[in-house]
């Protein structure tokens, strides 16, 4: 069985061995039994269920929660040979009975399915007169009452196994910790299946997390790492997204919205312009990502705190699906808290669910007050133990300095008591700091002994003492009331001088000091970019000749050992992971001629120009496009001044010149009359101060206001 299965994995899937637990649950599954699979996101748990698909006879049924998933699936499996389907609402109705003829004569392999279509009587009745070789559950998880992504449909589908008995049912997640797997174990019927669990670990993912501060301007150091890469942005407002997202395409980084409240018209076009697109950002609610398998989402960035650490884990594992470097940021900050405990309180549910809820929220807050290693402390939450600090997150990299917060601590909580455990953040510092502002006189707050107490400590400081006292169930914040600070219990201890108190310092600086390495642009050499790119090019061109992503021709991980080995011929093509015998048969000549050198194989114009216009929308530097493309600086200039001239680029996207720079240079255009002197008539009145591709451009763009 694992002999026919090691012929499949590299014949169709190109790849010459399985990962992890795979060959195990392939071997469980192909013979018949049941298994339960959890495998963190990128760890390959749909071979998981596509190889004993085509190991064993009749058609394997995959239910799936989104329509984006299983395209995206049907579409790569096309790519590869295997006949497979999707069937959804949006197929018409000749399309529907068309897939139930193909299926009646055994002419698919795989059926996707939603839950809710799955569980109708008159789909079961149907599924019950063919062969069936499996059920395969995708996102197991969606059947948990506690967690995130709960989904009642998955309740039903228990019932497969009293109407197959004999067919056998792997579910599989990439998020779910004891509880969550003792759940979908019973809700399933799969108590006795085989558990297979593999680490959580995504060693490729940088963690960083940082407090909040000026969040905008702290995203766009993050991002100025990334330029030209896609990502993920989440937000938890509606509103949020839209303003992230319009204040990122004003910044250079081509921006994209996704939340419920948009038209879903508009949601759809969005998604598909991201699988689709090189070096996109989606700014997104929660509503986005679950089934994205975009694998080169090279950063996933948040800018509120997620309400639990599965939340966290799942959307940051959307980053480096394909293995190479990717970063995790966050930027968190006492609001959050304060808006997800409201959001917790208001919530419907029992008090117990309440209490687990709370039990989340309070984990999410200990991972981002983390004075060890994150990557530790975040597989502990999933069981795991990592006996080693991970050496790749902020706290390994940078260190993280804590001191001795004790009394800080003790006079915090006296100013909340004296002050009656009714007021904010804001009021008690300006207590301790001694600001006798018209508020705190008003209440007769300066008359208080712990008035102007703290004034060896800085606002900041203040602020993220009381941020971690809350974080540390030190100090509760009153819902009812207006988010006013009260002492809870647990901080009696620290009060009457039983215990002592260690905080994190938060630095000053929110830049990472480490050196990307996640970048699309670090991936290749500076020798390699220009035959990366037009090996980039040519798949994307394949990809609209193909209807597909990019990705499922080839992803960025085997066009980066293409790149490296430099396959001769077909037969050391066939070598490199993820090019399986269709794929060498469709493409293998293609991106073989790239790599000879073939002078026939050249990047298009047009695909130049569009390639330019990404990069320059992306904030990239003319210097650093024209390293990237391989050209020399002169020509960027004048495909950048030929875009500004046809309005495919404003001259603030293609140059950055300091607005008095710019000013004296549209007056020495336009101070004669008549027609606009040439660059060369101006580069001489101006000297050498200006380079005379940003002259094309300023020129271009006056042309372009005035008319010709």
């Amino acid at each position: 069985m694992l002999d026919q299965a090691h012929h499949i994995l590299k014949d169709i899937f190109g790849y010459d061995s399985f990962r992890g637990n795979q060959a195990a649950v392939i071997e469980c599954v192909a013979a018949g039994s049941d298994a339960l699979v959890l495998m963190p996101t990128g760890g390959g748990k749909s071979l998981c269920y596509q190889v004993p698909a085509l190991l064993r006879d009749g058609l394997a049924v995959v239910v799936s929660p989104l329509i984006a998933l299983m395209d995206d699936q049907v579409a790569t499996l096309d790519e590869l040979g295997v006949s497979s389907v999707a069937l959804n609402s949006t197929l018409g109705p000749d399309e529907q009975r068309n897939i139930a003829e193909r299926l009646k004569r055994g002419e698919i392999k795989l059926l996707y399915l939603a839950p809710e279509r799955l569980v109708q009587p008159r789909m079961l009745a149907f599924l019950q007169k063919l062969p069936i070789a499996l059920f395969a559950i995708d996102e197991a998880h969606c059947v948990s009452q506690w967690g995130h992504d709960f989904r009642p449909e998955y309740l039903q589908l228990g019932q497969l196994a009293e109407l197959f008995p004999l067919v056998p049912r792997i579910a599989l997640t990439a998020t779910a910790d004891k509880r969550t797997r003792e759940e979908i174990a019973v809700r399933l019927q799969l108590e006795n299946a085989g558990c297979f669990l593999s680490s959580f670990d995504r060693p490729n993912i940088f963690y960083r997390i940082v407090p909040k501060d000026q969040p905008r301007k702290q995203l766009l150091s993050f991002l100025a790492e990334h330029k030209g890469d896609a990502g993920i942005v989440y937000c938890l407002s509606r509103k949020k997204v839209e303003e992230i997202a319009g204040f990122l395409s004003q910044q250079g980084f081509p921006a994209l919205p996704y939340h419920a409240g948009l038209p879903s018209e508009l949601r759809a076009a969005n998604q598909k312009r991201f699988l689709n697109e090189e070096g996109l950002v989606m700014v997104a609610t929660i509503a986005f990502g679950m089934g994205i398998d975009k694998p080169n989402v090279r950063f996933v960035a948040h800018l509120d705190l997620p309400k639990s650490l599965e939340a966290y884990y799942q959307e940051t594992g959307r980053a480096g699906r394909d293995g190479l470097p990717s970063d995790a940021w966050m930027a968190y900050g006492l609001q959050d808290m304060i808006f997800l405990k409201q959001m917790l309180a208001n919530s419907e549910g029992d008090e117990r669910h309440k209490r687990v809820e709370q039990h989340k929220l309070e984990a999410m807050l200990a991972l981002c007050e983390e004075t060890r290693c994150r990557r530790q402390a975040l597989l502990a939450y999933f069981d795991e133990d990592l006996p080693q600090p991970c050496g790749h997150c902020d706290i390994c990299v940078d260190g993280v300095e804590t001191w001795n917060a004790t009394e800080a601590a003790r006079l915090a909580l006296s100013t909340i008591y004296r002050s009656g455990q009714r007021y904010g953040v804001g009021h008690l510092v300006d207590i301790l700091l001694g600001r006798a502002n018209d508020k705190v006189k008003g209440l007769g707050h300066h008359h208080l002994s712990v008035f102007g107490l703290g004034k060896q400590h800085s606002e900041g400081e203040w602020r993220s003492l009381f941020r971690q006292l809350i974080a540390r169930g030190l100090v509760d914040i009153d819902l009812d009331g207006y988010g006013g600070l009260r002492l809870s219990e647990s901080c009696r201890p620290l009060l009457r001088g039983e215990v002592s108190l260690q905080l994190r310092r938060d630095i000053g600086s929110t830049l990472p000091k480490k050196p990307s390495a996640s970048a699309a642009s670090q991936l290749v050499r500076t020798e390699e970019r220009q035959q990366w790119e037009v090996l980039r090019s040519l798949r994307r061109k394949l990809a609209e000749e193909h209807g597909v992503p990019p990705y499922v021709i080839f992803p960025d991980a085997t066009l980066l050992q293409m790149l490296r080995s430099k396959p001769s011929n077909l037969q050391e093509m066939a070598r490199i992971n993820g090019v399986g015998g269709r794929k060498l048969e469709r493409y293998g000549e293609s991106f073989l001629a790239v790599l000879q050198g073939n002078s026939s194989i050249q990047k298009p114009a047009a695909d130049l120009r569009h390639e330019l216009i990404s990069l320059a929308c992306a904030g990239m530097t003319p210097a650093q496009i024209a390293n990237r493309l391989g050209c020399t600086e002169k020509n960027i200039y004048s495909l950048l001044a030929e875009a500004i001239g046809r309005r495919q680029l404003s001259l603030e996207q293609a140059v950055d010149v300091p607005e008095d720079l710019l000013g004296t240079i549209q007056d020495a255009f336009l101070d004669g009359e008549g027609e606009l002197p040439s660059s060369a008539v101006v580069a001489e009145q101006l000297g050498k101060e200006v380079p005379i591709g940003v002259l094309h451009c300023v020129r271009a763009a006056l042309l372009a206001e005035f008319g010709e």
